[in-house]
């Protein structure tokens, strides 16, 4: 077809990047993470593109008042090496008490590409235990998930 042309986003130039905020207060990890990876990827906007992060901020508060489903507090477990023999792990009921800014970030990065562009998206997240955050010159819009949550409805 000679007359189509296909479009490549340019992220200098052409975006405008946003400022949102999330309550994470009774909200379930893995839904919220995988509309914060949609919003830090820039699949909310028309203009995307994979191999240009057009994805916007988000600013992530109360991120100690998460939810698991299940018995995901106890049964979910998250190891790491220690560069000696063998692993650790932690459960997540421990990490939330420990690090609660560790879980969240955790479920984001890995619903991120595994890449270099990846990485910058992920950059783009700011996470806060507390209510309160240092963005506020940023004028955060609060974000609004698409789905529904029933889970948390119903808490």
């Amino acid at each position: 077809m000679p007359g189509t042309k296909s479009y490549n986003p340019q992220t200098d130039t052409e975006l405008e990047k946003r400022w949102y905020i999330v309550d994470g207060t009774d909200q379930i990890v893995g839904r919220m993470a995988a509309d914060i990876a949609m919003v830090l990827m820039g699949k909310h906007r028309p203009n995307y593109g994979p191999n240009v992060d057009t994805g916007d901020f988000v600013i992530l508060t109360n991120c100690d008042k998460v939810k698991f489903t299940g018995n995901k507090w106890d049964q979910k477990t998250y190891r790491w090496y220690t560069g000696y023999t063998g692993q650790r792990s932690e459960t997540a009921s421990d990490r939330i008490q420990r690090r609660p800014e560790k879980v969240m970030h955790d479920a984001v990065r890995r619903m991120l590409p595994k890449n270099k562009v990846g990485r910058q998206m992920l950059s783009k997240l700011k996470i806060y235990a507390g209510n309160e955050h240092p963005h506020q010159a940023q004028e955060p819009e609060p974000f609004t998930f698409h789905r529904s949550n029933k889970a948390a409805k119903q808490a």
